[in-house]
């Protein structure tokens, strides 16, 4: 017995140090410090401007270049919080696959609810595909009659003692989910425990960006959201035809509320899809 418990303590010891790891980002030298980003009135405008593509836009798009789909899970029971379907996204700034995904999370996420506080950042300078535009759901709030989310970004974009600085901790809660789906059978043993990880209130949940992070190299976040109110752009195509896939699965979550989106052309572009 005594021989068996110390092997199932080492598996948990092992198993906590992927996932400090994965999350983490540990190793490397420190990094340059963190440059201007837009703040203020220009990263307001960045903001809404990202969180009021037009509809019109989106439903010319349509399907667009969407081709990694939120993979459906069956036998669970919806997650909620407060009452209603929760989304649960969890990433890190350094993250250049989380930068690009936050994209289309949040213009799907914007026709259902209004975000607070979303900041201008780009991914970590020292990572794959450096400096990648985004926003962060750091000290972000989202409120909404048909949805709770919570966005975690458990590490910051720059290194301090050689890992990226913490910034948000995993509650027990999101710890577990993570666990459970983050892994096989959910999704593939060798993408285990990636990130960005999004759990679509245990409907459905994606693990890993849905498009490449090269799309958007050396751009600002300014250039990112001009481009998504063009159709016929090849940004608009990737992030919003993700967002329509991403609305699409939310509308099946909320019962189909709020009608006007759930019945439009975006989201009815991916019937049979998701």
């Amino acid at each position: 017995m005594r021989k068996a418990t110390a092997a199932i303590a080492a598996v948990l010891v092992v198993f906590a140090v992927m996932i400090v790891t994965k999350l983490g980002g540990a190793g490397g030298p420190e990094t340059k410090p963190t440059p201007a980003f837009p703040t203020g009135e220009a990263a307001a405008a960045i903001v809404a401007q990202l969180t009021s593509v037009p509809p019109a836009v989106l439903d010319q798009v349509g399907v667009g270049s969407a081709e990694i789909l939120p993979k459906a899970v069956t036998g669970q029971p919806v997650l909620t919080e407060g009452g209603k379907p929760l989304v649960l996204y969890v990433g890190a700034e350094y993250c250049p696959f989380c930068a690009a995904q936050r994209w289309p999370v949040v213009v799907a996420l914007s026709r259902f609810g209004t975000f607070s506080g979303l900041t201008i950042t780009a991914s970590a300078s020292d990572d794959v595909y450096p400096d990648t535009p985004t926003v962060s759901f750091h000290g972000s709030t989202y409120t909404s009659d048909v949805l709770t989310f919570q966005g975690v970004e458990t590490s910051g974009r720059t290194r301090k003692g050689g890992s990226y600085t913490p910034l948000d901790q995993l509650t027990p809660q999101q710890a577990q989910l993570v666990q459970k789906f983050n892994a096989p059978p959910y999704v593939d043993a060798k993408s285990a425990g990636s990130i960005p990880f999004v759990d679509y209130a245990n409907q459905a949940i994606t693990s890993g960006a849905t498009f490449s992070p090269e799309l958007l190299a050396g751009m600002t976040a300014e250039q990112v959201t001009k481009a998504l109110s063009d159709p016929g752009s090849e940004i608009a195509k990737a992030v919003n035809g993700n967002a329509n896939a991403i609305t699409a699965v939310l509308c099946k979550v909320t019962g189909g509320k709020p009608a006007n989106v759930c019945t439009s052309q975006a989201v009815t572009a991916f019937q049979g899809k998701v």
